[in-house]
C-alpha cells in the first residue's frame, strides 16, 4: 500500500504493486488475432517503464507538466508508455483515457479538442492516420508486434519506440511530486477498483474491447494490488480454458 502520509502518484502506485512480489506475473497480454502471449513480471514491467522514463527525459528533454499524446490501444507496450509518461510527470492525452475533471480522451471540460501541439507523441504504426492532427517535436511509432519486434519500415518523421527505448538505462527516479494528472487519476483508480470488485491478490481478466480505458485495465488493478490478464481480439471460444490456465479469479470480459 502507498504511504497515506504521502500523496499518491502513479509511480508510487506502480512501485507498491511491484514490491509486493517483483517476480509474479503482473501483466499478461493475449492477442487472439496473432496468437501472441506476453507475460511481464512486476520487475520486467518496471524495467520497461524505467527505460521509457529515461527516453522521455534524456532523449526528448521533457520535464514534469509537459504533454504527451498516446494514441495506442490496450497492450502491454501501451502500459509501459503510459506508466513511463506518468513517472516523468507528464500529462497524457489519448489512449482512451478518462482524466478526472475532463472529458474522455483527455479533452478539456466542455468537449473541446485536446491540446495541440504536444511535446511527445506515441502512436501505433497501424493507426498513423490518427496522429495527423497532432504536432510534436518527438514522435515514436510502435509496431505492437509479438516479441516486441521492431518496425520493418519506420514511418517518415518517426522513431521506432522499441529500438530507441532499449538503449536507455534500467534505473529511473520518477518525478517526486508526479504530474498534473496523478492525484486525480490515483483517486479515480481507487474508485474504479472498488466498482469493479478488484482486491489485493486477485487475478483479473479484461477484454480490451470492453475495458479500453487504462484507468480500468491498468491503474485500477495496480492500485488494488491485483494482477491483469489483458486480452485483445478476444476469442470467446478460448475464454474458459484461458481463465483456468491463467488462474483467473475475476473475469471482467
Amino acid at each position: 500500500m502507498t504511504d497515506k502520509n504521502t500523496a499518491d502518484t502513479i509511480a508510487r502506485i506502480l512501485a507498491s504493486a511491484v514490491a509486493a512480489d517483483p517476480t509474479r506475473p503482473l501483466l499478461t497480454w493475449y492477442d487472439d488475432s496473432t496468437g501472441d502471449r506476453t507475460e511481464l513480471s512486476g520487475a520486467t514491467l518496471a524495467n520497461w517503464v524505467a527505460k521509457t522514463g529515461n527516453l522521455l527525459v534524456d532523449s526528448a528533454g521533457l520535464a514534469p507538466g509537459d504533454r504527451a499524446a498516446v494514441l495506442l490501444p490496450p497492450h502491454w507496450q501501451s502500459a509501459a508508455v503510459l506508466l513511463g509518461c506518468w513517472s516523468a510527470g507528464l500529462a497524457v492525452y489519448g489512449a482512451g483515457l478518462t482524466v478526472p475533471g475532463a472529458g474522455p480522451a483527455g479533452a478539456p471540460a466542455g468537449g473541446a479538442e485536446p491540446p495541440r501541439p504536444v511535446d511527445v507523441l506515441f502512436v501505433a504504426a497501424a493507426q498513423l492516420a490518427s496522429a495527423s492532427s497532432w504536432a510534436a517535436d518527438d514522435r515514436y511509432a510502435l509496431s505492437l508486434a509479438p516479441m516486441a519486434m521492431p518496425l520493418r519500415t519506420v514511418p517518415s518523421g518517426f522513431a521506432d519506440y522499441v529500438v530507441e527505448v532499449r538503449g536507455h538505462g534500467d534505473h529511473y527516479t520518477p518525478a517526486p511530486a508526479g504530474g498534473p494528472q496523478d492525484a486525480g487519476l490515483a483517486a479515480l483508480a481507487t474508485k474504479r477498483a472498488s466498482a469493479l470488485g478488484l482486491t489485493a491478490g486477485a487475478r483479473v481478466l479484461f477484454d480490451a474491447a470492453t475495458h479500453p480505458d487504462p484507468v480500468d485495465w491498468l491503474l485500477a488493478p495496480l492500485s488494488a494490488g491485483a494482477t491483469v490478464v489483458l486480452c485483445g481480439a478476444l476469442d470467446r471460444s478460448r475464454l474458459a480454458d484461458r481463465v483456468a490456465a491463467e488462474r483467473v479469479t475475476l473475469d471482467l470480459s
